[in-house]
């Protein structure tokens, strides 16, 4: 998000944190990393199952805070579906032991401690109070109307893959049945194509013939593409080394598309070694890739992922899962994951960035985007 909000209490951060985080979380632990007075954005995890030992959680809230260059202070909130617990000695606030915890390894490891709250179904509450006091949820103002942020969504609002109906899948089907006829006629042999082929396979076959171009194509075209095009790209996204090529395209631009296209074909014919300003970016290294560039290829793999059949799901699953972790949204990106699990348990790529999710590790151009906006807002 490209805008620094400063907050003048607890109850106007309450309001700011669904429009820095896009949504109104739920069950969640959301961190504000703090350049000196601003926090340029918001991370946010899902909360440990009940009865988890703490320990294993903070560290990996710990090291996700260390991913943030010049981070000296944090502010958290607690997104509770349970009430505080009345007791003789006062309210019990959930997850009251996870954050202490939190808040004594945060304050040992250097960070200042802005805020700790906490929302509540029926109020909203601070941890730092010696003695909590339930505070009702008419005194947070109304989150400020953002271009592009849905405060009635929650994390998992968009997850759900478009609707294609039978005839569109059907028509996808087909073409790439006629795509395959074709790239298998031209592989033995380079036999002249005649009648027997689709004029339409024909055209898909010579767009695959520059695959950067193809891939910058879709990104200008519709969101849904035609079963061709669609085709096409589902062929290429079940190949690892051109769906790599691509990400790293869409994270960046043609002419270092065709760079990384060049570069894996010269891995995969003669081992050679993928330049680091290639793999940087593909690992969320380096690169500062346009946020609505990669929203629109999501939307197109999106699309793909509806029409495919199921032995070709895995690979644009988990390239909406790399669009959506270059992205920022890793709950978006796990639920992509565990649809491509359930489909190949051995997917290369799923399992790698299952490994990162698991790691809680972001792309630094994420941390990099968010202490530029804190310097030109300083």
């Amino acid at each position: 998000m490209d805008t620094i909000i400063k907050a003048s209490d607890a109850a106007e951060l309450l309001s700011l944190v669904p429009a820095l985080a896009g949504c109104t979380p739920t069950r969640s632990l959301v961190l504000l990393p703090f350049h000196g007075t601003r926090a340029p954005g918001v991370l946010r995890m899902d909360l440990p199952p009940g009865g988890d030992d703490p320990c294993d959680f903070v560290d990996a809230v710990l090291d996700l805070i260390g991913q943030v260059h010049g981070c000296d202070a944090i502010a958290l909130v607690v997104y509770s579906d349970e009430d505080a617990t009345p007791t003789r000695d006062g309210l019990v606030l959930p997850q009251s032991l996870l954050v202490e915890h939190l808040l004594g390894s945060a304050h040992e490891a250097g960070f200042r401690i802005v805020e700790a709250l906490c929302m509540l179904p029926s109020g909203w509450s601070d941890y730092l109070d010696r003695e909590p006091a339930l505070h009702p949820l008419s005194e947070i103002p109304a989150a400020p109307d953002l271009p592009g942020v849905d405060v009635a969504a929650d994390q998992h609002t968009g997850t759900e893959l478009p609707q294609a109906d039978f005839a569109a899948r059907q028509r996808v089907g087909m073409a790439l049945h006629d795509l395959d006829a074709v790239l298998e006629r031209l592989r033995c042999g380079g036999a002249q194509l005649g009648a027997d082929e689709n004029p339409q396979a024909i055209g898909a076959a010579v767009m695959l013939d520059d695959i950067p171009a193809f891939a910058e194509m879709l990104l200008e075209g519709e969101e849904d593409p035609p079963p061709f095009a669609c085709a096409a790209l589902l062929w290429c996204l079940h190949r690892p080394a051109l769906r790599d090529a691509v990400l790293v395209q869409w994270a960046s631009d043609h002419a270092t598309g065709m760079r990384a296209f060049d570069a894996q074909l010269g891995h995969a014919q003669h081992g050679a070694a993928t330049p680091d300003e290639i793999g940087d970016i593909f690992l969320g290294r380096a690169g500062d890739p346009d946020p609505t560039r990669l929203r629109g290829a999501l939307d197109v793999v999106r699309y793909a992922v509806a029409c495919a059949p199921r032995d070709l799901k895995p690979g644009a699953l988990a390239s909406a899962a790399w669009l959506s972790w270059a992205l920022g949204r890793s709950t978006h990106a796990d639920a992509y994951l565990r649809m491509s699990q359930q489909i190949d348990p051995e997917h290369g790529l799923t399992g790698l960035l299952l490994r990162v999710l698991e790691a809680a590790l972001l792309p630094m151009w994420l941390m990099a985007r968010g202490e530029r906006l804190a310097a030109r807002a300083g």
